[in-house]
């Protein structure tokens, strides 16, 4: 009996380029949570997805005109807390809301001013080490640091930080055993695409302001 010859996928047309203009481009980047000090000594945390590191170095895109701008601006320490792929939910309760008051002219339309960001996202303060600001406690990555540089974009619209990393936690089942390493197989981070929230496999959700939603 002859074997039945293997099943393959017809090759597919390249199908070309079309020009289009996004009116935002984050193509998929990591979500963190952002503690850092207010001027009254509570904390402000705030989501932000423009996120990426240079050796011990992360380097932090955000909004010059929000609270966690104003933070960093006269008070370095900060928290990176990065979120597992099921806690988008806690990330888009903090999506509307600013910690800074009054709300911005820009943003009035869309955010609301909330001094209690933990308790509004349903989230737990963490006592940090190193800086003041303290860790999400439910976050599996948290990297305490601080501020080294801060300056504006070319624009002025947003903040550019390079943020150095003086300590690392991480939840002991994401770690491979006996090392420092964070292990691929048990960690996946939140990946927010074009206003959708992703862990590396199926689409999670999306935020309030996606202009895509449920297609």
């Amino acid at each position: 009996m002859n074997p039945q010859p293997l099943l393959t996928a017809p090759p597919v047309a390249p199908a070309g380029h079309v020009t289009i203009t996004p009116s935002i481009l984050y193509f998929g980047t990591p979500v963190v949570l952002l503690s850092t000090e207010n001027a009254d000594g509570t904390f402000n945390l705030a989501p932000m997805s423009s996120a990426w590191a240079l050796g011990q170095v992360i380097v932090l895109g955000l909004g010059a005109d929000g609270q966690t701008a104003s933070n960093l601006r006269n008070r370095g320490d900060l928290v990176i807390n990065v979120p597992a792929p099921e806690q988008w939910e806690a990330v888009e309760r903090l999506a509307p809301l600013t910690g800074r008051s009054p709300v911005p002219e820009r943003k009035r339309d869309t955010f609301r001013f909330e001094p209690e960001k933990f308790t509004a996202a349903g989230l737990r303060p963490e006592p940090s080490q190193l800086v003041r600001p303290p860790r999400v406690a439910e976050c599996p990555l948290q990297m305490e640091a601080r501020a080294a540089d801060v300056r504006p974009d070319v624009e002025g619209d947003f903040l550019i930080v390079q943020a150095e990393v003086v300590r690392v936690h991480a939840d002991p089942r994401i770690v491979v055993p006996g090392t420092q390493h964070v292990d691929p197989q048990r960690w996946s981070p939140l990946i927010y695409n074009f206003r959708h929230y992703f862990g590396l496999s199926t689409e999670l959700g999306y935020t309030f302001r996606s202009q895509t939603p449920h297609q």
